[in-house]
């Protein structure tokens, strides 16, 4: 086993849970703080791990400890996380965020929301777009399937749009010239 390994797995062994403490009284969270003392550790022995070779000289002689070393690496891995938010929430709010974005969720709920919009309509009206929009059937083709005239058809679309419009909370589009779309 080379010394650093030796010294790592000692200083985690005896002063573990010692270091977890400190860095739990920077953060407040236990779980960060266990990162933070994961990554201060991985940060002190990879150093000594790659000079290890270089001379025989120990990298953290000079009148430290290595848990001082630690410590020192647990405070900054910290300061630097506290001061990236900080910089972070300065800044978010110049970064363009659309607030109606759809997740990946939202094809889902979107099937389910239009199956119980569509509850709410009147049997008639639900067939017409059913057969108008799922089926992609024409108005007089709708006239003909239904047995109704072609304006009754139009009637029962456009009363169905309306619900469905308030149901889903879609808004009303417009054309260019203001007139409604279609």
């Amino acid at each position: 086993m080379a010394p650093w390994e030796q010294e790592l797995a000692t200083l985690a062994e005896h002063r573990g849970r010692a270091l977890v403490g400190y860095a739990y009284v920077l953060c407040g969270d236990q779980r960060y703080a266990e990162d933070l003392v994961q990554d201060a550790l991985v940060k002190v022995f990879s150093r000594l791990r790659r000079r290890e070779g270089t001379s025989g000289v120990h990298p953290l002689d000079g009148g430290g400890t290595t848990e001082a070393y630690v410590r020192r690496a647990i405070l900054t891995l910290y300061l630097d996380e506290y001061r990236r938010r900080r910089r972070w929430s300065g800044v978010k709010h110049l970064v363009a965020a659309d607030e109606r974005t759809r997740g990946p969720e939202s094809g889902v709920t979107a099937r389910a929301d239009v199956a119980a919009a569509l509850a709410r309509l009147a049997p008639r009206e639900r067939a017409c777009v059913v057969l108008r929009y799922f089926e992609d059937l024409t108005v007089p083709q709708i006239a003909e399937a239904l047995g109704l005239a072609q304006g009754t058809v139009k009637r029962y679309l456009a009363d169905a749009t309306a619900t469905l419009r308030g149901v889903l909370q879609v808004p009303h589009q417009t054309t260019t010239d203001g007139r409604a779309a279609r």
